[in-house]
């Protein structure tokens, strides 16, 4: 069996039989690395190397924790929250669900704005989202679709418009990578490439929406009130340091391109102005890197299995494999690419490190099988997104979770994992194989 097939179908039986998701990483390493042809020492050795990679996202993890506790303890987040809830009980007793879609449509459009207008990517959701769970609650909202509106708006920007993190992914990675396999992609569109791709991506978003979460499903308030104080007091001052301090972090964010520095600018801030008390600044700190401490050690591992993959080569010879089965058939050629590019995502958990290495083995097979450069473009950008939205090492999953299981009620595996890859990965699989096809 195939290195990579073992390693990512250990990793997610593991993870959909609850084990934790750090212990499934190992675990699927070590077995792949193994299976690979290194010895225990090798793949051990292959997973501590890779382990560095991830440690600026987790301390970025853990300082964002720590702004969000801040902001919280400001109470910022809680004003909206408090309107929002003066709003449901003035719509309860009108029977409307206004306050649900316009609760939707923020997620949303702030989801989307952290990609290009505003490039933060992930760090929004814990000043934002644990906030809310209390109107949510309220409104009896299925936490499994904001995490699919959370996570459509995450990762359909960057797959379409060129745009921060789309001009990353597309200009910069995939375009490039294609080039590099020596394809001219001079007058190529990436918006029309992967036009397609992101219609797939919408479908699924409507399709959670309106049919398989519109459903009403209870959460405990009790248990949001015990880790979100609903009853945060709050003043014209506190919520003035907390504006000052969230435009600093995200301007210092920008300018330095550093989540790390960004958060601690905004952290400085709030102990400075007095409304984080300097006596309870240590323990506000450690108390927002516990929330955000899961999130971390995960990411680092991934990064380790990540490695691991690589160093047994496996991956080459994955494709090679499919190589031959593939033939002169396009329609299976392109089935076979995006495939592959779903496990590889999967196990990577980042489609924008997963294209360089799909793309030097990818571009040459879509030309054996006369694809047009447009649609060689299309397959390498569908096969990096692909398992972008449904592993459970990617932060377009993590983050969402981290946010919604703020009160323990939100399982990352069965509520965000499972729920983002039927919604996403089938559709984008579909669309993107049409795409290839018609291209």
């Amino acid at each position: 069996m195939n290195a990579v097939v073992a390693a990512v179908g250990i990793m997610l039986a593991l993870s959909l039989c609850r084990v934790h998701v750090v212990i499934a990483l190992i675990a699927g390493a070590l077995a792949g690395g193994m299976i690979g042809g290194l010895d225990l020492q090798a793949s051990l050795a292959a997973f501590n190397k890779g382990l560095g990679g991830g440690a600026n996202v987790a301390l970025s993890y853990a300082l964002l924790g720590a702004f969000a506790v801040a902001i919280s303890r400001s109470g910022l987040a809680h004003a909206l929250a408090d309107k929002a809830l003066a709003l449901v009980g003035r719509q309860q007793a009108r029977g409307g669900d206004l306050v649900g879609w316009l609760l939707i449509g923020l997620l949303l459009a702030v989801s989307v704005s952290s990609q290009n207008i505003l490039p933060i990517h992930i760090a929004f959701i814990p000043l934002l989202v644990p906030p809310l769970l209390y109107v949510m609650a309220r409104l009896r909202m299925d936490r499994r679709l904001v995490a699919c509106v959370i996570t459509f708006g995450l990762i359909t920007p960057y797959i379409f418009l060129p745009v921060g993190f789309g001009n990353i992914y597309l200009n910069e990675i995939l375009l490039a990578s294609v080039r590099k396999g020596g394809v001219d992609t001079a007058g190529v569109s990436v918006t029309l490439a992967m036009l397609l791709p992101a219609l797939g991506m919408l479908c699924g978003l409507l399709v959670a929406v309106f049919l398989s979460y519109r459903g009403k499903r209870d959460y405990d308030l009790a248990r949001i009130e015990q880790v979100e104080n609903v009853a945060v007091q709050y003043n014209l001052y506190s919520l003035l340091v907390a504006g000052v301090a969230v435009a600093a972090a995200f301007a210092v964010q920008l300018w330095l391109d550093s989540m790390i520095v960004g958060a601690l600018v905004g952290f400085v801030i709030f102990s400075l102005s007095g409304v984080v008390r300097w006596r309870e600044a240590d323990d506000l700190f450690t108390e927002g890197m516990k929330m955000m401490a899961m999130m971390g050690f995960i990411m680092i591992a991934a990064d380790g299995f990540a490695e691991v993959m690589r160093a047994t080569g496996e991956i080459d010879s994955l494709v090679g494999s499919a190589a031959g089965w593939i033939g002169h058939s396009q329609a299976l050629g392109a089935l076979m690419m995006l495939l592959i590019g779903l496990l590889v995502t999967t196990g990577i958990g980042s489609s924008f490190s997963s294209v360089p290495i799909v793309a030097a083995i990818f571009v040459p097979l879509c030309v054996q099988l006369g694809f047009s450069p447009l649609a060689i473009v299309c397959i390498v950008g569908t096969a990096g997104a692909l398992g972008d939205a449904g592993s459970p090492v990617s932060d377009s999953t993590l983050g969402p979770t981290a946010g919604l299981n703020a009160d323990g009620q939100h399982d990352h595996i069965w509520d965000t994992v499972v729920p983002t890859f039927l919604h996403y990965n089938l559709p984008l699989l579909a669309f993107g194989w049409a795409a290839a096809l018609l291209l």
